[in-house]
């Protein structure tokens, strides 16, 4: 089994998806498995959990169960194989998205500034585009696009500005080499928080993470039956805003469509808490990475 650290407010989530024994969940992130083994407990016989994650470690934490079924692939291909597994409609979804502690953890995957390594950061790593792809091969135009909306960077046009000529003499390869070449232009302040963003809209990039979760979203729409849970936990703006647009426009972007009375007429979801569920202090001190959590919960209307 592969080690990864304990979920992010695991009560809250099983209680936002309000299980039902003889039910059918889908864990769109199954990561270490922590989310889906509870989930198993809540269900008794003729229940079904259907467990979605792309990357290969994950495979070593499959959980011998006759009631559940693990497919490694991107949860952008949830409607396809729900309807393989003859799955459709289900009753909850639980998506806890973002990067895993793991992956983090595990230097030679190249998500965290930390470590030196392969500039790789490949949540799948049978997926052809890199870190040091989008480094080395995107324009300074895209590069600018990826660092301003992706990571929300302050001096995105000066950061790619600096990569384009550093990559004029040499390729990157590495963790350190990017760090060094892009270290004169680092918020001195807040380095560390710096790179975070840096590396997170490279991630992001790499991983296409936000197309696969509007994706993602649309198709649980089409799943769930009536009165399905959604529960989605996000770690920052950029997936909280697609999450909490959709379940209160009906729509990721732009102005919600409204009747003469002022009412939302595309509306998908109905939300089930009116703001986001955070971390308690509890929760927090026991597990750091919850401070930026938020959870929004909806049922399909």
């Amino acid at each position: 089994m592969t080690t990864y650290h304990e979920p992010v407010m695991l009560s809250e989530c099983l209680d936002a998806l309000n299980i039902q024994p003889d039910g059918v969940y889908v864990d769109v992130t199954f990561g270490g498995g922590g989310h889906s083994r509870e989930i198993l407990k809540r269900l008794g016989k003729k229940g079904r959990l259907i467990a979605f994650d792309q990357d290969e470690d994950a495979v070593r934490n499959a959980i011998d169960d006759e009631r559940f079924t693990l497919v490694r692939h991107n949860y952008r291909f949830l409607k396809k194989f729900l309807r393989y597994y003859d799955a459709i409609p289900v009753n909850g979804i639980l998506a806890d998205l973002g990067i895993s502690s793991y992956q983090i953890d595990e230097a030679s995957r190249g998500f965290s500034i930390r470590f030196d390594a392969d500039l790789d950061m490949r949540m799948n790593r049978e997926a052809a585009k890199t870190a040091a792809n989008v480094l080395n091969q995107y324009s300074e135009f895209d590069l600018v696009k990826i660092f301003s909306e992706f990571g929300e960077i302050f001096n995105s046009k000066t950061l790619a500005r600096k990569i384009v000529e550093t990559r004029k003499g040499e390729a990157f390869k590495t963790i350190q080499q990017f760090k060094d070449a892009i270290a004169p232009i680092a918020d001195r302040q807040h380095e560390s928080q710096y790179y975070a963003k840096v590396f997170q809209a490279l991630r992001i990039e790499v991983n296409e993470e936000l197309e696969a979760l509007k994706e993602m979203l649309l198709q649980s729409a089409e799943v769930l039956g009536q009165g399905g849970r959604l529960v989605v936990m996000s770690y920052h703006s950029l997936e909280d805003r697609l999450v909490k647009n959709l379940i209160s426009k009906g729509m990721f972007e732009g102005e919600a469509e409204k009747d003469l009375f002022g009412n939302t007429t595309n509306k998908i979801f109905a939300a089930v808490n009116r703001k986001p569920i955070e971390a308690s202090e509890e929760e927090i001190k026991r597990n750091p990475r919850s401070r930026s959590a938020k959870l929004r919960v909806a049922e399909k209307s």
